[in-house]
């Protein structure tokens, strides 16, 4: 019989009430500004266990949010010099240092309970039910299916059944 894993810790922790954040093109005109020059959007993880994101590209802007969760995949959507505007599975979005971010690569399951499987496809062997909002790893992807490793379970699940990873994007570990 499968294993369960469920969800461990609170992934957001809102702190304050903040003025509206920037709009994802405000600074896009300093072209002088240094960028990474990696593609954008791209998706990330958290480096550290608490991260502050401000409403702004700067320390001057108000902390909106503390995100309590090492290695959340998050998704970066605008560059600002050494400041990175993110966005999570949720849909919240602000701006931290580009020191906060680490280019390993993870998951969040979403929607419902999922079936983790033993190789890519419907009938294949469940290895584990997954609840929503359970962390990984993510190993690479076969066509809509891709590898994942989920506290301690390596597995298989649809590109539909989590969040950090494009619709066609080639993933290769």
């Amino acid at each position: 019989m499968p294993t369960r894993i469920a969800l461990a810790a609170t992934l957001i922790l809102g702190l304050f009430a903040a003025p509206a954040a920037l709009g994802a093109g405000d600074g896009a005109g300093a072209s002088a500004i240094k960028r990474s020059g990696l593609p954008l959007p791209r998706f990330v993880t958290l480096r550290s266990a608490e991260v502050n994101v401000r409403t702004g590209p700067g320390t001057q802007y108000p902390v909106e949010w503390v995100f309590v969760r090492k290695d959340l995949p998050v998704e970066i959507t605008t560059e600002f010099d050494t400041w990175r505007r993110i966005r999570d599975a949720e849909g919240t979005e602000g701006w931290v240092h580009q020191s906060m971010l680490s280019g390993k690569r993870g998951v969040v399951v979403t929607g419902q309970v999922r079936s983790l499987r033993r190789s890519p496809g419907a009938t294949a062997a469940v290895v584990a039910r997954v609840e929503p909002g359970v962390m990984g790893t993510l190993r690479k992807c076969q066509d809509q299916w891709c590898e994942v490793d989920l506290e301690g379970y390596r597995g298989w699940l649809n590109r539909a059944e989590f969040w950090g990873v494009y619709p066609d994007e080639a993933v290769d570990d």
